[in-house]
Parts: structure tokens; C-alpha cells; sequence
């Protein structure tokens, strides 16, 4: 007798999925969370409020948050809910770090891309919250385990988290739902318009960019200081004040970052992943945002993505959206030193950096 396929899982069973590993979550992490809160407010009530609003904030899109990156995106949730409450006040930035390094035991990296800034600014914070407190580190964490056995978290309010997450998730669809329509019904009014206006060659015209007339442009993503986005089986990237940051299959070895410089440049890297090699690599000294970033991949070419970080133009990270077959990536390295791999655009289509051999890691 054949054996019995498997049964794709329908949308409910995705969605009672989803509410079960939640659940699981939210039991397990509550207390922990009170505890961090706590240490963060130093009062009780608005620890607990604050770890309530995190997890409702996170219900509502638990979906789309990674599951190997939960605790990451959870944390930076609590953190960064406590300092916009008290408008980012420089004793909460120093209290928040030394909560992050003694209690939580995370590194300087980790730290910084939480709160979205440099590791300088991190070493700086500690320094001045360990004035602040006027404590060493061995002192502050037996004071923080003190203060952790005196937190007793009252009972995770499950049923509450989810119904509020549900009531967040359907307000933020409907605002997008609405700025969608906002957005179609110019578009519907211009093609109405055209098609009034003898469409004809609009047709013809737009038949003609749509098969490759003209230069494409490369989808260009806004993203938060730490904000990890993943870009590839196994492959996630971030950007923070200080440089591009990577977390692929097989680390590299040494800094896993490239540092903007002042002149324009661009760096190629490529990392071996399941069907392939992804191509990835940092771009700087530009004025402004790229308009595209081109790769010679083999005897072809393709376009792109492109990350950069918000409210500091001119640097980013560029990436192909699928997997280079090795004998591609065997052609790019044969290639002469005078060859270039990468070439970045600005906005009005100028050559803005070039990659040269000098500025690979594999």
C-alpha cells in the first residue's frame, strides 16, 4: 500500500500554530522579562505594564518575526518601549546598557544593535552609568540578583495579550488597506486618463520598459539601525551606525563588518550557501542613495537589492536575490584585477563606485 501524503496545513491550522508557539513563548519568557523590566523602571507596576505591551506589540505580527531572532526582537521591543516612554533620556541609556551587559550578559555588538548605535557609544554609555551609579560591575550584578529575588511576576495574562495583539494586527492591516486604496485610486484615475487620450502608444511605450529598454531600478529598503533582515537561505543582514553586519551559514573570519570610508568604494563578498553563493557586499562615499547597483554574475548581469540606513544616506549593503551557480563565481574570480564585478549608480544614473579586485572577502 503507497504511503499517505502529507496534508498541507490549511490557514487555521497555520494560525492555531502560531497562537500555540506564542503562548509558549510568552509562559516561558514572562518572568524573565518582569525581572529585566523591572531592573530597567525600578517599579514594579510599570515593569509589569511594560513587558505587557512589548508582548502585544510582538503578538501582533509574531508571524513575521524570525524564530531563531525572537529573543533579539523581543528584547530590543522592551528596550526600546522603556526609552521612548521617558523620550530617550541619557541616564535611561546608560541604566538600559548596564542592564543589557551585567544582567542580560550580552556583547557590545549585541548591545548596539539593539539600542542602534556604535559600540563606541555603548562603552561610552557604561562608563558613565557605572558613574552614575557609582558602583563596579561585581557590586551593581549582586545588587541587580537581589533585586531579582524580590520580583514576583503575577501570572502571564495570556488570553489578554492575544486579544489586544488580534485588535493591533487588524488596526494596522486596516491603515494599510487604506493607504493601498489611497494609493490605487490616482493610479486607476491616470490609466483612465490615458486610455481617453488615445492609449495606444501608452501601451506601446509601456510594453517597451517593461522588456528592458532603459535602466532598471533597484528596490532600495529603508531599515532601522539593528534591524535584521533576511536576505537569503540562512543569511541575515543589518546595518548599524558604524558598518554592515552579516550573519551567514559559515561566519568569516575577523570583524564581520566593513567600516564606510570617505571615498567611494564598494566591497564584494561571497558566502557559500545551500544551491549556490550568495553575493553580498558594502557601498560608500555615495551623495545620497544609490539609483541601482549592477553585478556581473558570469556572462550576464543582474540587478541588486539594497539596503541602507535610515536618516544616513550614502553607504549600504547590496545583495543578489538568489543563489550564483559556482561556475559563475569561478568566471568572476578568474577574471583580471582591471575587471569589475559591482558597478553602484546614483539617482541620475551616473557611475557613482566601482569594485576592484582589492575590495573582495570570501
Amino acid at each position: 500500500m503507497p504511503p499517505t501524503p502529507d496534508v498541507l496545513p490549511t490557514g487555521d491550522d497555520v494560525a492555531a500554530c502560531t497562537r500555540a508557539d506564542f503562548a509558549a513563548y510568552a509562559r516561558t519568557h514572562w518572568p524573565r522579562l518582569v525581572v529585566t523590566a523591572r531592573l530597567l523602571t525600578d517599579d514594579a507596576g510599570a515593569a509589569e505594564e511594560l513587558v505587557r505591551g512589548t508582548l502585544v506589540r510582538m503578538c501582533a505580527r509574531w508571524r513575521r518575526v524570525p524564530r531563531d531572532d525572537r529573543d533579539f526582537h523581543v528584547r530590543r521591543c522592551l528596550v526600546r518601549g522603556h526609552l521612548r516612554r521617558l523620550r530617550g533620556r541619557r541616564a535611561a541609556r546608560g541604566r538600559a546598557v548596564l542592564v543589557l551587559r551585567i544582567w542580560e550578559g550580552l556583547a557590545d555588538a549585541e548591545i548596539a544593535q539593539l539600542l542602534g548605535c556604535s559600540q563606541g557609544a555603548v562603552r561610552a554609555r557604561f562608563r558613565h552609568g557605572l558613574k552614575a551609579a557609582g558602583a563596579d560591575p561585581g557590586r551593581l550584578r549582586e545588587a541587580y540578583a537581589r533585586a531579582a529575588l524580590d520580583v514576583v511576576p503575577s501570572e502571564v495574562p495570556l488570553a489578554a495579550l492575544r486579544a489586544a495583539g488580534r485588535v493591533r494586527r487588524r488596526r494596522r492591516l486596516a491603515v494599510a488597506s487604506a493607504a493601498g486604496a489611497a494609493l490605487l485610486v490616482p493610479a486607476a484615475l491616470l490609466a483612465a486618463g490615458r486610455a481617453g487620450s488615445g492609449g495606444a502608444r501608452d501601451v506601446a511605450s509601456a510594453a517597451g520598459a517593461g522588456s528592458g529598454a532603459g535602466p532598471a531600478t533597484s528596490p532600495v529598503r529603508v531599515v532601522a539601525p539593528g534591524e535584521r533582515v533576511a536576505v537569503g537561505e540562512g543569511v541575515r543582514v543589518w546595518l548599524t551606525a558604524d558598518g554592515g553586519h552579516w550573519s551567514v551559514p559559515t561566519d568569516l573570519p575577523g570583524d564581520n563588518s566593513d567600516r564606510p570610508r570617505g571615498r567611494p568604494g564598494v566591497s564584494v563578498r561571497v558566502d557559500s550557501v545551500p544551491g549556490g553563493f550568495f553575493l553580498s557586499g558594502l557601498f560608500h562615499g555615495l551623495r545620497g542613495e544609490p539609483g541601482r547597483v549592477e553585478v556581473r554574475a558570469g556572462a550576464g548581469g543582474t540587478t541588486a537589492k539594497v539596503l541602507v540606513l535610515a536618516g544616513d544616506p550614502g553607504w549600504g549593503v547590496w545583495y543578489t536575490s538568489a543563489p550564483v551557480p559556482e561556475k559563475n563565481v569561478r568566471m568572476l574570480f578568474d577574471a583580471g584585477g582591471d575587471e569589475r564585478i559591482v558597478t553602484v549608480y546614483d539617482a541620475s544614473g551616473r557611475v557613482a563606485a566601482r569594485s576592484d579586485s582589492t575590495w573582495r572577502r570570501i
